[in-house]
């Protein structure tokens, strides 16, 4: 899968599918070359004509036509000649901010290294992959920058690091880091990111690139909710299922920074990696900094060809332990049903009920620990309310569990109140300025997880409500981000470093966990989506996809997180109506076709349910329970954008083939009653599917090509559920 050609001095990575190529010149430049669909060779047809340019400083006087600010850079500097953005930027201990790391050799491995404290993809054979390792050398201080290239055998990624090891006598300072930079050719490109806000995640945005820079980040200590570190590429004419694409995933739960810039003679320069505005290392001599990685997908299928490619890496390659394979439990949450007013006798009667509509876990949200009666108090003090729940957390979750269904319980440990014994005994344990007091969100500070003294209290405090409850599931919650970043733990030299060092600490916490107690299903959230990233997958199988769970939001929400996350990751629920976040009264049945795109829970008073709603959530869970497997593992296919459109669609395939299901949803009534047709995907088109609801039977080609209509009508907030069955081919 990788080899260095030495006639043409150019390294190859290709699984038959997938060619990415670059190249030695100048006996130490690495020029991007190639990275798009399987190519034999890679000779140089389209690579840029080189000429000599005004303001185009040479490294090689002896040649004017080479100049490293027309050059396509595998991994480019700053401060010799490039005026690109730079991939890297060091400063070291005298002050200077010159550097040249020049190529120096390579290594290639079988299969793929882990990332030492960092989430990352992997491989369970050594054969699934090829690891390709790149020396670059500066002669002056010692130290060298390692680029780390895997290539799957069966997926169409490529993952890439960076790592720098000092070999030097002095202190080398990190100002700059990118996990990778690819130059790519041309410039007719669109660019898709998404962004939003809390309440609208994910927000697919699109145009063309021109002649400028893009700069996607954050600063907030999180991912965030608006900005996703995500960056595709495509042709002008690429939709759904036909045309070329570029995606580039970062796999970090922190700040980041990606950059798409337009060069001056064309080509466009993408980048991704931690945001320099508060990223800094000291990396003394000796020392090795890795970061994270970045995945980068290649689709000549369109975006569901690269959605694909992601949703299968992150579900089996990057999601781990024993519940990456299991169907997930449909729950209840306890939060919409009673917020803090919460104790015993109410957590046992919605258990109950929940047991006798089919669902199988209850989840103890936010206000079970002492003195939470509100959202200004008691964070960090993970200790049952002896008032609400006089008998224990293990006495209420063995009363769950002789309900008829499994225990979870919500925490928000990386944040801590004022008023809390945790505060009142550890206020060095925050994140704040020592000159200042503290900007609030929530009434409620960051724990400085840069620390190991608060990782360590972390760890046992939730370790011991685990071990107390026997908690099947745990909702890990992040709810403000962070502000005056300053460590009373941090000497004076290493504050810069906070921002990735409480990352690490997050990540140390995080391992312990699953490591303590593997049979526990971790689900991320940060106020909903705000830190939906592939980093916290690593750690956490899935993540509640939103707060805002409006049925038709969350249409929106959802496709534009299918983007890169499988449907297995995401946390769909059902709440009441008025919804508590717009106030729009939508029908049980579109409520629940809009969760069906996910893992299934229910956020309500249950108890209030009139006979009739109470039977139809009981249809509504044994119809998701037949369709579990193929919805959170079968191939998720986009056919109808609802953030564009007024209706909405999308199918599943499952894994053997023989079961489809199709969404449909309509926003507002068409006062013309138009039929609308989707074309479904992933179909045999020489098979015969059966409409479970009528038994009509349609062909595979049928239904993708001719396509299905829905039936207009005279209401908002409509959907159509339609379950295929593989009858014949």
């Amino acid at each position: 899968m990788i080899r260095f050609d030495a006639q043409e001095n150019a390294f190859y990575l290709d699984n038959g599918r997938i060619t990415y190529c670059f190249g030695v010149v100048k006996e130490g430049y690495l020029e991007c070359r190639y990275f798009g669909r399987h190519l034999r060779r890679c000779q140089g047809s389209a690579r840029p004509a080189y000429f000599d340019r005004g303001f185009c400083s040479n490294p090689d006087p002896q040649d004017k036509r080479f100049s490293l600010d027309t050059l396509p850079q595998e991994y480019p500097g700053m401060n010799q000649g490039d005026f690109r953005s730079p991939a890297y930027a060091f400063q070291t201990a005298d002050g200077q901010r010159v550097t040249r790391f020049l190529y120096q050799g390579y290594e290639i491995l079988q299969g793929k290294p882990s990332l030492p404290g960092l989430p990352a993809t992997y491989v369970e054979q050594p054969q699934e992959a090829q690891t390709l390792v790149v020396r670059l050398a500066d002669a002056h201080t010692g130290a060298q920058i390692q680029l780390f290239y895997t290539i799957f055998r069966d997926l169409d990624a490529i993952c890439r690091h960076v790592e720098v090891v000092n070999g030097g006598s002095d202190a080398l300072w990190l100002e700059r880091l990118m996990a990778m930079s690819l130059d790519l050719p041309g410039e007719n490109y669109d660019l898709l990111t998404l962004s939003g806000s809390h309440l609208m995640e994910k927000v697919v945005s699109r145009r063309p690139l021109t002649a400028d820079s893009v700069v996607l980040d954050s600063c907030r200590g999180a991912s965030s909710p608006q900005q996703t570190p995500c960056v595709v590429l495509t042709d002008p004419q690429t939709d759904e299922t036909h045309g070329r694409v570029w995606g580039v995933n970062f796999v970090y739960s922190g700040d980041f920074q990606g950059v798409v810039q337009m060069g001056q003679y064309g080509g466009v320069r993408v980048q991704m990696g931690m945001n320099p505005l508060t990223f800094g290392w000291n990396l003394e001599p000796g020392q090795r900094f890795v970061s994270p990685e970045c995945v980068l997908v290649y689709s000549q299928q369109g975006l569901n060809g690269m959605s694909h490619t992601f949703h299968q890496l992150y579900a089996q390659r990057l999601c781990r332990g024993p519940w990456r394979d299991r169907v997930r439990p449909i729950l209840l949450n306890s939060w919409e049903a009673f917020t803090f007013s919460i104790d015993e006798e109410k957590c046992l009667s919605l258990a109950k009920q929940a047991a006798q509509l089919g669902m199988e876990l209850f989840v103890l949200d936010d206000g079970w620990f002492k003195n939470r009666v509100d959202d200004r108090r008691a964070l960090g003090d993970w200790v049952a309310d002896p008032v609400k729940f006089p008998h224990g957390l293990g006495r209420l979750a063995q009363g769950v569990r002789e309900a008829g269904v499994e225990f979870g319980i919500w925490f928000e440990p990386e944040m801590v109140s004022y008023d809390s014994d945790l505060y009142r005994n550890h206020p060095d344990w925050v994140i704040r300025s020592p000159y200042y007091d503290p900007v609030l969100s929530r009434s409620q500070l960051v724990l400085d997880l840069s620390n190991p003294a608060v990782c360590e209290y972390l760890v046992e405090a939730v370790s011991a409500v685990l071990e107390e409850t026997g908690a099947s599931y745990v909702k890990w919650d992040m709810n403000r981000h962070i502000t005056d970043l300053g460590s009373a733990w941090l000497p004076a030299g290493q504050q810069r470093e906070l921002s990735h060092r409480y990352m690490l600490g997050l990540y140390r916490v995080l391992e312990q966990l699953n490591q303590r107690f593997p049979q526990v299903l971790f689900e991320g959230c940060s106020s909903g989506g705000g830190r939906f990233d592939a980093g916290m997958l690593h750690y956490m199988p899935q993540t509640w996809t939103s707060d805002n769970t409006d049925a038709v939001c969350r249409l929106q929400i959802q496709w534009g997180t299918s983007l890169l996350f499988p449907p297995v990751t995401m946390g769909c629920h059902v709440s009441a109506v008025p919804n508590h976040q717009t106030g729009r009264v939508t029908s049980l049945q579109t409520r629940f076709a809009a969760a069906l795109g996910g893992n299934l829970g229910y956020e309500m008073d249950i108890r209030t349910l009139t006979p009739e709603e109470q039977e139809e959530v009981k249809t509504q869970i044994r119809t998701y329970k037949g369709l579990r497997e193929t919805v959170q593992h079968g191939t998720f296919y986009r056919l109808l954008d609802p953030q564009r459109h007024n209706d909405g669609g999308w199918n599943l395939v499952s894994q053997d083939g023989n079961t489809v299901v199709c969404c449909q949803y309509r926003v507002l009534a068409d006062p013309l009653r138009r039929t609308t047709v989707v074309h479904l995907q992933g179909l045999d088109p020489e098979a015969t599917y059966r409409r479970q609801a009528d038994g009509v039977c349609f062909g595979g080609d049928e239904l993708m090509y001719a396509g299905l209509s829905d039936s207009p009508v005279r209401q908002d907030f409509v959907s159509v559920i339609s379950i295929f069955e593989k009858v014949e081919g």
